[in-house]
């Protein structure tokens, strides 16, 4: 599943400047290595800044989610731009 996650993400996006940052996850470094793609072991550090940035999506998300999940597409959309308006307003 990881490999094939690279292969499509190398498909859609230039990777060849990336640098992944990874854990002790071999099976991510093993991945990686088959993939051709550069990798860098960190275990602190920028990796877990980047973890908690994807941490608090997936959060927010969710919580999204629960709130709109029987919603019609469009009224989910009318509340985000309203919020959005809101947000840039007070803040």
């Amino acid at each position: 599943m990881t490999e094939r996650f690279l292969q499509e993400l190398t498909e859609k996006h230039d990777l060849d400047d990336a640098v992944f940052l990874v854990d002790g996850a071999k099976h991510l470094q093993t991945a990686l290595r088959r993939s051709g793609l550069r990798f860098r072991y960190e275990k602190h550090g920028n990796r877990n800044a980047v973890e908690r940035v994807f941490r608090e999506i997936k959060h927010r998300t969710s919580s999204f989610s629960n709130c709109f999940s029987h919603a019609q597409p469009s009224t989910a959309e009318s509340w985000l731009q309203a919020f959005a308006v809101w947000h840039n307003a007070t803040n």
